[in-house]
């Protein structure tokens, strides 16, 4: 039977030699609080497509200043970033591996000095401040932004977008009834809920018509949050509007324990693919080259997210490939090690 993760996947244009994504994964490394890359930034990213990552993605980059997780986040809120940003994606491409952004606003979970934004005034939890509920202007401000960041992205040539969705983060307070208890057009039903995220994909959509995924939390581990049914619901709002794939993770948006094991998410996944009938991608603990073939071979879904495997061994590639008998080929300059 054919290899299915060293197979490639095309999607408007964009080819990625292998279904291996580095997952994005917040580095908190600007440290002159500035949001520009630093040295670090390229040498993390460019390893891992040395290591031959099909698609590289950063970290979660601030559309606002005020979006930013913490004061040491990448940022793609001002032209000034697009230097440094530029600089990533000319190191991933050398390596003919592509280069993936991921645009983010941190809403409530910002833990930032001064004001910090949110659907509804409702603190995360005892350790992080109260956020000032977003009016419409301070939404269309937050649009324009995702818009703006998006034009940059594409100048910074990079080759797909994520927007995030996921982790408790502004959209996602948005789409969950746990956090959004507005009672205009942008709350109460999942229709008014989706409606940030639709015009945020509609503004980007207007500058950028490359790939653009959205990676959304399939499980808020809370009874009264969104269900498997309204994330299928989403998915398929946004398969009509041209999303190309749900990169699927879980939790966040609320205070919850969860116990992780090998694969726990994959299963929401798998749902949404079936559910919506649009691709996903599967990211929680995959390890190893036969898990991810596994996920693959069953149709389970289209690309592997992998994060920490890849901080352990930025050359997780090629374990993945000699754990299952199958040969990639590496950087010329290290052709007698590989």
């Amino acid at each position: 039977m054919k290899n299915q993760l060293f197979s490639s996947y095309t999607v408007k244009g964009v080819t990625l030699k292998n279904r291996i994504v580095m997952s994005p994964m917040c580095m908190y490394s600007s440290y002159d609080q500035d949001g520009k890359a630093q040295p670090f930034h390229l040498a993390h990213y460019e390893s891992r497509a040395a290591g031959q990552v099909g698609l590289v993605m950063t970290e979660a980059s601030a559309v606002q200043p005020e979006g930013r997780i913490s004061h040491e986040d990448l940022g793609i809120w001002d032209d000034e970033h697009i230097e440094g940003l530029s600089k990533i994606t000319k190191g991933v491409h050398s390596h003919d591996a592509k280069a993936g952004i991921q645009l983010a606003h941190a809403g409530r979970k910002a833990n930032l000095n001064g004001n910090i934004y949110a659907p509804s005034p409702i603190a995360f939890n005892e350790s992080f401040k109260e956020p000032l509920k977003m009016s419409t202007e301070d939404i269309k401000d937050t649009v324009s932004a995702f818009q703006k960041a998006a034009e940059r992205a594409k100048k910074a040539n990079f080759d797909v977008i994520e927007l995030h969705a996921a982790h408790g983060y502004l959209i996602n307070q948005f789409l969950s009834p746990l956090t959004n208890k507005r009672t205009d057009a942008y709350g109460g039903t999942r229709e008014n809920r989706f409606q940030l995220l639709k015009e945020v994909i509609e503004a980007v959509q207007q500058v950028w018509n490359g790939p653009l995924f959205v990676r959304v939390s399939g499980n808020e581990y809370h009874e009264d949050g969104n269900t498997m049914d309204d994330f299928i619901y989403f998915s398929k709002e946004m398969k009509q509007m041209g999303i190309d794939l749900i990169d699927v993770s879980s939790g966040g948006v609320v205070p919850a324990s969860i116990e992780p094991y090998p694969g726990y998410q994959i299963r929401y996944a798998e749902e949404i693919k079936r559910g919506a009938a649009i691709d996903t991608g599967a990211v929680g603990l995959i390890t190893t080259g036969n898990q991810a073939e596994e996920i693959l071979q069953n149709d389970r879904a289209d690309l592997i997210f992998i994060a920490r495997a890849l901080l352990r061994n930025p050359y997780w590639p090629k374990q993945a490939a000699d754990e299952m008998g199958y040969h990639i080929e590496g950087p010329r300059q290290y052709t007698r090690a590989w």
